[in-house]
């Protein structure tokens, strides 16, 4: 099975819920893959008749053929991004300036919508709401980014487009995959990690996105590190566009109204990943957050569950990184492959450990703070945070090394690394679950 491949009863899931609050028609008559006509174009498509025709291997895929009443277009995306604005402190500030604010709200107006296009996005609208508003959320960051380095106001349309549709994949996976509590197996982690080349395999049947927005849609997922997704990119690698886009699919998925302390909680993340995201959009970005990031701290101190001596946590993350086996990339008995992926592991154990030194906030670095000033308030909260966004880094490290290792059947790992598993889970014990 193809990495892009995922079944297709998910998004028929999602259709039926569709059609069951709005009347589905066919744009156009449907034939199989033979050239049979199975159904004529204008019939009204019920929940049934649409599961009827999942059946059937037709020459179009079937999304190309629907149509639906009050389908979204740009003035409901307009809606959407002036309620965000209206909502949401992060994307008033981006739209704070009068000029600023036609700007972003006309780009997303702007966005070329062809019909399958717009057919998917009223499916996440009407049965995926929340997710709906992440898409336009991403297209407006995106927007903001990009608009001091892009003189073009077609590049600008274009690259709200991809914040917009970027994730149109993930309406054809798994819903599962969507529940950061569920665990999931290493197949399903395979479908997820395919998502961007679905939404870029939807994109590439219309000629109004260009190369450049098709590969920052692929991209959105790559960090410059090389620790990303689908393809592991670093660096150069990396288009402008999809520097932008990984960002701002960050933001927008932080900066959720029903997440508390989501500024103070991005901040964190910037401050703290500077490996990970291109340096110049993140300094953009860290003065909106500043003075908001206190305020949520001082509006809700309780809002919080507060890590436990968070700056000896830091030491024991820490000391996990500094015990990678990178002895072990020099061993004469492994592969190439497998001493290049070892080694690739121990520079990104290196640069984690550089950006807390830079962020100032490495165990070393604290141990001079007392107790007083551990014991509440914004620090505190900040330390926590800081543990529970390295403990995310450094597990994903770890199935990251796995993952390239790539065990064949009958082998185990070697001892070295083993251990390093071992003191990797043990300084991260209990913090990705609070």
């Amino acid at each position: 099975m193809p990495e892009t491949a995922t079944d297709p009863r998910h998004f028929s899931s999602a259709v039926a819920q569709l059609g069951e609050k709005n009347q589905l028609i066919t744009a156009t008559a449907i034939y199989s893959a033979q050239g049979v006509k199975i159904i004529d174009q204008g019939v009204p498509v019920t929940a049934k008749l649409y599961e009827r025709l999942m059946q059937h291997k037709t020459n179009t895929p079937l999304e190309q053929s629907m149509q639906v009443e009050s389908a979204v277009n740009g003035k409901a995306l307009r809606a959407t991004a002036e309620a965000l604005i209206a909502e949401q402190p992060l994307f008033a500030r981006m739209a704070a300036r009068p000029a600023d604010r036609t700007l972003l709200l006309d780009l997303i107006e702007t966005v070329p919508l062809p019909a399958p296009v717009a057919f998917q996005l009223t499916v996440a609208r009407d049965v995926h709401p929340e997710q709906f508003r992440y898409f336009v959320a991403t297209a407006l960051t995106a927007a903001w980014l990009g608009q001091r380095d892009m003189a073009a106001r077609y590049d600008l349309s274009m690259l709200a487009a991809a914040g917009l549709l970027h994730d149109l994949g993930m309406l054809h996976i798994d819903r599962v995959l969507l529940d950061p509590k569920q665990s999931i197996s290493r197949q399903q982690r395979r479908q997820l990690y395919s998502h961007p080349l679905v939404s870029a395999l939807l994109l590439e049947r219309h000629h109004e996105y260009p190369k450049e927005l098709i590969r920052a849609v692929r991209e959105h997922h790559e960090v410059l590190d090389g620790s990303g997704y689908p393809s592991g990119l670093a660096g150069a690698a990396i288009s402008p566009w999809g520097r932008i886009l990984s960002l701002a699919q960050v933001v927008a998925a932080l900066a959720k109204p029903t997440r508390r302390h989501a500024e103070l909680r991005l901040s964190v993340l910037l401050r703290t990943s500077r490996q990970r995201y291109d340096a110049s959009l993140v300094n953009r970005l860290l003065p909106l957050l500043q003075h908001t990031a206190e305020e949520e701290a001082q509006a809700d101190p309780a809002g919080m569950m507060l890590v436990a001596e968070p700056v000896a946590r830091l030491g024991t993350i820490e000391q996990a990184l500094a015990v990678w086996p990178s002895a072990l990339a020099q061993a004469p008995t492994l592969s190439p492959a497998r001493r290049a992926s070892l080694a690739f592991i121990g520079e990104r154990c290196a640069d984690i450990r550089r950006t807390l030194m830079e962020a100032g906030a490495s165990a070393e670095q604290l141990a001079s703070l007392d107790e007083d000033s551990l014991s509440g308030g914004l620090l505190a909260m900040e330390l926590s945070l800081i543990c529970r966004e390295l403990a995310w880094q450094v597990r994903a490290m770890e199935r990251q090394a796995l993952r390239r290792w790539a065990l064949g059947p009958e082998e185990g790992y070697p001892a070295a690394l083993q251990a390093w598993i071992k003191a990797v889970e043990e300084a991260c014990a209990g913090l990705l679950e609070a």
